[in-house]
């Protein structure tokens, strides 16, 4: 049997690109042959760098022809409905794509060779039927849930996330912001910022470091799966100001669609306190596995909050690494299994 893949985003090393080579994984293991489309093969070692995943088995290959003479076919959209021609046909959502033509008559007769649509969120969903009037179904992004382990636990404050500025802001220089105010009280805590610049990120980053100097900040570019594990484990908080500033109903896909490095920080222990926004909402329980914000002024009283109250903070750390669990690699495959 054979597997068809297909992400355009592979070299963004992001989220989504962890989802892809989910799924791929999943087929694999299940005994598919499955050839993912990338014309460079170097993409193999920087996505098992990245991600941490073994994918010796997994082809990269120039071309798919669509699914043409493939059992399965499963292909990321980029807000367009392609024509697919495997046996069936899995059509994956990570961004909520709004006024994009979606119910126009051509897309509603290529959806007829659609098995099934998946969406990364419910936050996606919302917007993905709306705009193709289509019932998709949801499954969340697998986390490596067993490997995030808490370490002994450092004054750091950390976010992950990619430093391109392409499609959504992911709002670091907001953390650097409020984090020069929360040290003029807490000399003793570091800033860690932690992210892919690949693509669209080096004037960004030039900026970031140049706001953050003179401060306890550290930006660790493009980290590979070990590096990442080991900040999630020394962190006592995680921040996240992805979608900051942004009309959510308006600009969709400028929000955190659902949110993969929050759920390994908080698998890890660490405590969230994100902007209130997205995918985000789905996973935090306010106040009680982490803490969501929609002003720089909340994000910087309630992480001082946090500090003040060490049992808080013991107690929202453990409760944070019980609901990760959620979200385990396992959970991700059986629900994958059970639609193909």
């Amino acid at each position: 049997m054979k597997a068809a893949i297909y992400n355009p985003y592979l070299d963004t090393l992001g989220g989504g690109e962890r989802y892809t080579m989910g799924f791929a994984k999943v087929l694999e293991e299940e005994g598919y042959e499955v050839d993912v489309y990338w014309r460079n093969q170097e993409i193999r070692k920087k996505l098992e760098d990245r991600f941490g995943l073994d994918l010796k088995k997994v082809n990269f290959v120039k071309d798919i022809k669509r699914g043409d003479g493939y059992e399965i076919c499963f292909w990321v959209s980029d807000g367009s409905i392609p024509l697919l021609r495997a046996r069936r046909n899995f059509l994956h959502f990570q961004f909520p794509f709004k006024d994009v033509g979606g119910r126009s008559l051509i897309n509603k007769m290529k959806l007829y060779r659609v098995e099934k649509i998946i969406c990364n969120s419910y936050f996606t969903k919302e917007f993905i039927d709306k705009e193709y009037g289509v019932n998709s179904v949801v499954i969340y992004p697998p986390v490596d849930i067993a490997r995030m382990k808490p370490k002994k636990k450092e004054n750091v404050i950390l976010y992950v996330g990619r430093f391109s500025q392409l499609t959504q802001n992911k709002g670091q220089e907001v953390l650097v912001e409020v984090f020069k105010k929360f040290y003029k009280v807490y000399r003793d805590w570091k800033l860690v910022l932690a992210g892919g610049i690949e693509v669209g990120a080096d004037d960004y980053v030039k900026k970031l470091e140049k706001s953050a100097k003179g401060y306890p900040i550290e930006i660790v570019k493009s980290p590979t799966f070990k590096e990442i594990i080991n900040l999630y484990g020394r962190a006592k908080i995680f921040w996240s100001a992805s979608g900051f500033g942004v009309n959510e109903k308006r600009n969709p896909l400028k929000v955190e669609h659902f949110g993969i490095t929050l759920v390994e920080a908080m698998a890890a222990g660490c405590v969230p306190v994100v902007y209130s926004a997205g995918g985000h909402k789905e996973i935090i329980d306010d106040g009680v596995s982490g803490l969501l914000w929609l002003k720089k002024e909340d994000l910087l009283r309630k992480t001082k909050n946090l500090i003040k109250n060490r049992s808080f903070l013991k107690q929202m750390s453990f409760s944070a690494i019980e609901s990760a669990k959620v979200y385990e690699y396992e959970r991700f495959e059986t629900e994958v299994l059970q639609i193909i």
